[in-house]
């Protein structure tokens, strides 16, 4: 096919090729195989990676793009079913998608892709269409229950990007996942970190967790009972700025004698307006730079969520978790690798969302794909000018000077290089 020179409009995937080498994708995903990268395992991976980066649920349907070289991307003369790929996801476990994930995350520490900021802790759920007979939860209090996947991510708050994540039906209490989610982030990031979170982590066995840990400290809003209210009222203030106080005192919990430290928050200048906040931490840093520089930051979570949902983060049919994790591993792959191709953007393109960046450059413009010689030329025709070409031009060359190989191992060794006309 390549002999041929295959025309179309989805090559912009192929700017993806360079930021997989970077990450090392290709050894991440052979050892979540556990095949020879001359098996047919790794490429159904990176096929799914790179539906993912398309924001496309099952690319497989779509026959034009089977027709413009989105296969040969993945190493492939064609697209697999998805009897084929269900049957892959599905004969791996939980433990392996998390040790990709772990593998994945050490590598985007090393890409200085995580800024050492606080980490936020924070549950994303996906409703589900599955048939199974199972516990419904209300994702919004205002509207029924329904079925959902539950999934638990840890995000650098700094940067905004991912570090972890668990998945789990929609029984398990939020406390005992957030564990299991520390548990895994702490292979990762290795500095004691703070944590930030909302009000569903308010647990005492959370906090006596986190309190006896060597890798965190806790920062967690408190549920607003009508006893804390008194208390909070009953506090001295110290003003900070017109309209902003602080104060600290002890929180204990029912039936124990463990105190925690509880931060309270008053905003307003006059007493009739005075409205209260509270939180409690098992950090030892000052009140100010908790409540007024670290927490705020907390949202970068909900941002991630809204910014890369249709990677694949907000829909969900099977309820089978070995396909669910591997299929959002996946997707955290190709978001670690767009994340990096943003680098490359102009500023005025940086801030796209995942959607938008795969209709304006991974998808949807003229372009063809040959062989000359050893490498594989991308020529990209007119369109808008959205990346930084000095960057793709020579790419061999670029990749060398980075101490990269230059040789893409599923593409059976050949270099890649871009021209732009």
């Amino acid at each position: 096919m390549l002999a041929q020179k295959v025309s179309g409009t989805s090559a912009g995937l192929w700017l993806l090729v360079p930021e997989y080498l970077r990450l090392g994708t290709w050894d991440i995903l052979k050892a979540w195989a556990g095949e020879s990268p001359w098996d047919l395992d790794p490429r159904i991976a990176m096929q799914l990676v790179n539906e993912s980066a398309l924001c496309i649920n099952r690319v497989r349907k779509k026959n034009s793009l089977g027709h413009q070289g989105f296969q040969l991307a993945n190493g492939m003369g064609r697209l697999v079913t998805d009897e084929q790929v269900n049957l892959l996801l599905d004969s791996h476990s939980i433990e392996d998608a998390q040790e990709m994930l772990v593998n994945l995350g050490i590598q985007r520490q090393l890409s200085g892709h995580y800024r050492q900021g606080p980490i936020a802790i924070d549950p994303h759920r996906i409703l589900s269409t599955s048939k199974r007979v199972m516990t419904k939860k209300r994702k919004d209090p205002c509207q029924p229950s329904q079925k959902m996947v539950q999934t638990f991510f840890s995000v650098e708050a700094q940067s905004g990007q991912p570090i972890m994540f668990t998945m789990s039906s929609t029984g398990m209490p939020t406390t005992r996942a957030t564990k299991e989610l520390l548990g895994l982030t702490r292979r990762i990031v290795r500095d004691k970190s703070l944590l930030v979170a909302d009000k569903e982590h308010f647990t005492q066995e959370l906090l006596s967790h986190t309190q006896e840990s060597a890798h965190f400290d806790l920062l967690t809003p408190v549920l607003k009972t009508a006893k804390l209210k008194m208390h909070l009222q009953q506090l001295e203030y110290t003003p900070l700025w017109a309209g902003f106080a602080i104060a600290e005192s002890e929180y204990v919990f029912c039936n124990s004698k463990k105190p925690f430290r509880l931060l309270a928050q008053r905003t307003g200048e006059r007493k009739e307006d005075y409205g209260f906040n509270a939180f409690i931490t098992t950090s030892q840093q000052s009140a100010q730079t908790l409540v007024c520089e670290h927490y705020d930051k907390r949202w970068t979570v909900e941002n991630f969520f809204n910014f890369e949902k249709k990677m694949g983060l907000d829909r969900t049919a099977t309820h089978n978790l070995n396909i669910r994790y591997g299929r959002l591993a996946m997707a955290m792959l190709a978001q670690a690798a767009c994340f990096q191709l943003r680098k490359n953007l102009k500023k005025e393109y940086v801030k796209w969302d995942a959607m938008h960046l795969a209709n304006e450059v991974l998808a949807y413009r003229e372009s063809d794909v040959r062989v000359k010689d050893d490498t594989i030329l991308v020529t990209f025709y007119g369109g808008k000018d959205h990346i930084i070409k000095d960057r793709y031009e020579n790419l061999p060359a670029i990749l060398q000077k980075e101490n990269i190989n230059p040789k893409i191992p599923w593409l059976y060794d050949f270099k890649l290089d871009f021209r732009f006309k």
